[in-house]
């Protein structure tokens, strides 16, 4: 391995990394791809579990990244069939709800405009002779009930499915193998990390840092010396309690905060979340707080009132992953979702940072990173088109 050269070397192994390496070696690169624990091990093993094209984003005018995740929900159903299922989703609507019916219905409509009235982004009006058929809701003061589809996944195995794929053309995966450092020297990178109790290197013409939480602290492993880019973690806690729910997923307001917050069948149980909590220590003590939980059980027991009993000693489950978002002020909640692209000082475009990012959207972004750093590659025949690739 001293001596191996390599097109593109990706560090980590979330869903934005195996992305990049199923993208650079379908574009006909060689790749290796590090990974310090395991695929998915961090935030993209812990997220809502939801391939979506994100109807909240429209409250901030995200027009082009709901557009895009739309897009990209559509290649993914269509290409992960076993993997990406279509769900129906339920929007109940209370007397105390912020979002009253007409906002709800314009966002509909206009999300099913930005789907290019794809069939699958329709929605409709639940009337009232079917709401007793809605996993035991309340209804006591519950005015309006809207119901439209977004796709579910397992995000770890999908997370498999694209790094399966990327080996399947070429690229090589290394884990356990932890990332020790990089320099730039005679017009690319020499890549160092230990595996199996030693050190090992190789060389690269481009280096792509797809850390996730820990994008920043990669950086600083590189020479020359990399300035950390100005983001923000916020932790994100999801609860697993006893009870499935058998019509759909459930997208209800917080009655503290007017947060959305997902109710979902999960492996036969049902998942709550997400909380959006800032988080300022090691990505790696992620841990989920008394508070959040307490705030997912408190606002399932608003909506469905058989979760009151799944008090913590009842939880079948909990954890916590790591959202990385631009700095600003104001309400994270709010903040937006656009993947941040960062190149590395005067080798610009031959260090790519990926800070950021939806599930969904991966393969876009993975195909953005090999345009980004293509004029620093070799040529080299393609292999595949990832929009007609197969998963799982």
């Amino acid at each position: 391995m001293s001596e191996k050269i390599f097109d593109v070397i990706v560090v980590g192994g979330g869903i934005h990394g195996v992305g990049v390496a199923q993208a650079g070696a379908a574009a006909g690169h060689s790749v290796l791809l590090l990974e310090k624990e395991g695929l998915a091990s961090g935030t993209s093993g812990k997220s809502s579990k939801l391939i979506h094209g994100g109807l909240r984003y429209l409250e901030t005018a995200q027009f082009s990244l709901v557009s895009e995740c739309l897009h990209e929900r559509a290649l993914l159903l269509k290409n992960a069939p076993g993997l990406v299922k279509l769900k129906k989703i339920f929007i109940p609507i209370y007397s105390d709800t912020k979002r009253r019916p007409i906002t709800i219905r314009v966002g509909l409509s206009l999300y099913y405009a930005l789907s290019g009235f794809d069939p699958h982004s329709g929605f409709r009006s639940v009337p009232k002779s079917e709401w007793g058929g809605l996993d035991g809701i309340e209804t006591g003061g519950l005015d309006a009930v809207f119901q439209y589809h977004e796709a579910q996944t397992d995000d770890a195995l999908l997370t498999k499915a694209v790094m399966e794929s990327a080996s399947s053309l070429g690229a090589e995966l290394r884990m356990p193998a932890s990332f020790t450092g990089a320099a730039y020297e005679k017009g690319g990178w020499t890549v160092g990390w230990t595996e199996k109790g030693g050190g090992a290197e190789a060389r690269c013409s481009v280096l792509v840092n797809a850390g996730g939480p820990w994008a920043n602290l990669v950086l600083e492993k590189i020479t020359p010396k990399q300035a950390a880019v100005p983001v923000e973690l916020v932790q994100g806690t999801h609860v697993i309690v006893e009870g499935k729910m058998e019509t759909g997923i459930y997208y209800v307001e917080a009655p503290s905060d007017h947060r959305g917050v997902f109710l979902m069948p999960w492996y036969g149980k049902t998942m709550i979340g997400t909380t959006e909590t800032p988080f300022e220590k090691n990505p790696s003590d992620v841990v989920p707080l008394a508070d959040e939980i307490d705030y997912l059980l408190k606002t399932a027991a608003r909506y469905f009132p058989r979760f009151v009993a799944a008090d913590k000693e009842h939880l079948a489950g909990t954890f916590a992953g790591l959202r990385v978002l631009p700095s600003g002020g104001g309400n994270a909640f709010h903040r937006s979702r656009e993947t941040l692209l960062r190149g590395g000082g005067r080798n610009d475009e031959r260090l790519v940072s990926i800070f950021g990012g939806k599930l969904t959207s991966y393969r876009a972004t993975s195909e953005a990173v090999i345009k980004k750093i293509a004029p620093f590659l070799p040529s080299a025949k393609a292999r595949a088109d990832t929009k007609t690739l197969k998963l799982g």
